[in-house]
């Protein structure tokens, strides 16, 4: 199949278009960042989705199938109006392109932190479950608001299948995403008095799970997920750092200081409660298997270095 994955240069990204690629698939790439060491026989174009070029790659490539990845988390874009434009406005043109030129197929790759951390939350979350605890982790809101305007497409574009997957933390190769911002240092920030479960897996397990939703073609929402999950201070050992347990009203202001990151306020309490998906409806639609487990995990990503 010809697969336009939209957000290639990112580093998972690009772990899904090589694995799409090695799978016998063509893989076209989409993306404003520029992606300089593309292997050959993956075709990228380096253009905002938001823009009218973007249309005209959907227009010349006539993709079968749409991978969105394109979303940002205030980790890397703090700014409030520019994660609305790139998510929910990103989200909007994916469809709209799609729809208007033949895709049969658009799989939206969201976050399981759609479901909020919170001291009441349920211990597995379920696809039907509704976001939670937006008041306290407000910089979500433009992610959740990006995975319901995918959802909602189920329905109000039923001509076109619609894979939304709500996938768990991963680590690998790339050293990108929201755990490895945590990792960045030598010392791991918690709350003190707080050690929640971590749900990850293994950056090359995550593009085969995004290569079955591909080639399987699940309609729905589903929780993507690995290995067992692990307590955030064993995940700082087990890679080489140190757990650094302070008080919540000192966290606060240390953040991006002292040589911890620097985490939006509500992201303490992804740092405070768990946040575990149910993953059992991805496996049944595609047959997904993750291959590599939390230790082996963790190892790899020792080996990679601080």
């Amino acid at each position: 199949m010809k697969v336009l994955l939209v957000g290639v240069a990112g580093g998972t990204a690009r772990a899904c278009a090589l694995t799409l690629r090695e799978r016998g698939h063509e893989v076209v790439g989409l993306d404003r960042r520029p992606w300089r060491d593309a292997p050959k026989g993956i075709r990228n174009y380096e253009v905002d989705l938001r823009k009218r070029a973007a249309e005209d790659v959907f227009r010349k490539e006539r993709p079968e199938v749409v991978v969105h990845m394109a979303t940002v988390t205030s980790l890397t874009r703090p700014s409030a109006e520019e994660r609305e434009k790139v998510n929910l406005g990103g989200t909007r043109a994916v469809f709209e392109h799609s729809l208007q030129h033949g895709v049969k197929h658009v799989v939206f790759v969201g976050r399981h932190t759609y479901y909020g951390a919170a001291a009441d939350s349920a211990m597995y979350h379920v696809e039907d479950e509704p976001p939670m605890a937006l008041g306290t982790f407000p910089e979500l809101a433009d992610l959740v608001a990006a995975d319901l305007y995918a959802s909602t497409a189920l329905w109000r574009h039923p001509e076109v299948k619609v894979s939304v997957l709500r996938c768990c933390y991963t680590l690998g190769p790339s050293k990108t995403g929201t755990l490895a911002t945590f990792l960045r240092g030598k010392r791991v920030p918690m709350v003190l008095g707080y050690d929640p479960l971590f749900q990850f897996m293994y950056e090359q397990d995550f593009a085969v799970a995004v290569s079955c939703a591909v080639e399987k073609g699940p309609r729905g929402v589903f929780n993507v997920a690995g290995p067992h999950p692990v307590p955030l201070s064993d995940i700082a050992r087990a890679t080489g750092r140190s757990p650094f347990p302070v008080p919540e009203v000192l966290l606060n202001a240390m953040t991006g200081r002292f040589g911890l990151p620097a985490l939006p306020r509500g992201a303490l309490e992804h740092i405070k409660y768990p946040v575990i998906v149910d993953a059992t409806a991805f496996a049944k639609a595609t047959g997904f298997q993750w291959e590599v487990d939390e230790v082996e995990t963790l190892s790899r990503y020792r080996a990679l270095g601080i």
